[in-house]
């Protein structure tokens, strides 16, 4: 499987001198689905979110892994590209984070059109990833080590499928919240389930191939045949 290391122009987004959301990684001809990565932040931060930070850095071994699983090259793999590092939202609020992921998916569905799409976000991505499952095209979403706060909004993950995995000795987001979360995400109507890695930390590096190729098959697991 080939994966384009290629980052979309300035001014993707429609808005003169605004960058694309959209990081394309693999872009086939007629694509049946998507899946979008979001790489981890900040809980508050405007510094200008880079490619080459840790954080997103992380990320690129699952989009990796995630192509090698596919069994045919019709889905379309891309990352969203954060403007600033943090999320920088209160209680209620959308967060930076939360608008790019909106962004990336409308210019995913202008150039891809109306496919059904697989959200897979570590961390703070996981976060929006979760936030962001209430667009008509989310089909499902992988969270990876989610920031869920208390309160965090389930009611847009109805009648979606939501997987959660979460390190058992992550000391940087809760692997508790995520279980409660999963509880509350069921009760509002989600297909939800979360998986403990054992001895799993939150950078997901102690045992990084048994979590790129857990993820990988999750994800996979999630598109349409």
């Amino acid at each position: 499987m080939t994966v384009h290391e290629r980052e979309d122009t300035p001014g993707a987004s429609g808005a003169p001198g605004v960058p694309g959301a959209l990081v394309a990684r693999r872009v086939p001809g007629a694509p049946r689905a998507a899946v979008l990565f979001l790489h981890g932040g900040r809980s508050e931060g405007r510094a200008p979110s880079r490619p080459w930070h840790l954080a997103a850095l992380r990320m690129r071994p699952f989009v990796w892994a995630v192509a090698s699983a596919l069994p045919d090259d019709e889905v379309f793999l891309g990352e969203v590209r954060y403007r600033v590092r943090g999320w920088n939202g209160g209680a209620g609020d959308e967060g930076d984070a939360l608008r790019d992921v909106r962004r990336a998916l409308d210019e995913l569905a202008r150039r891809a059109g109306d496919v059904p799409v697989v959200l897979v976000g570590h961390s703070m991505g996981g976060r929006a990833a979760l936030r962001a499952a209430g667009s008509p095209q989310v089909r499902a979403v992988l969270a990876l080590a989610p920031w869920c706060p208390d309160g965090e909004p389930v009611t847009q993950l109805r009648d979606k499928d939501v997987v959660v995995l979460h390190g058992d000795r992550d000391r940087v987001t809760e692997p508790g919240a995520s279980v409660a979360f999963v509880a509350r995400a069921r009760a509002a109507g989600a297909r939800a389930d979360v998986r403990l890695v054992p001895g799993g930390d939150h950078a997901m590096l102690r045992g990084e191939t048994n979590w790129h190729r857990l993820a990988a098959s999750t994800a996979v697991g999630m598109l349409p045949a």
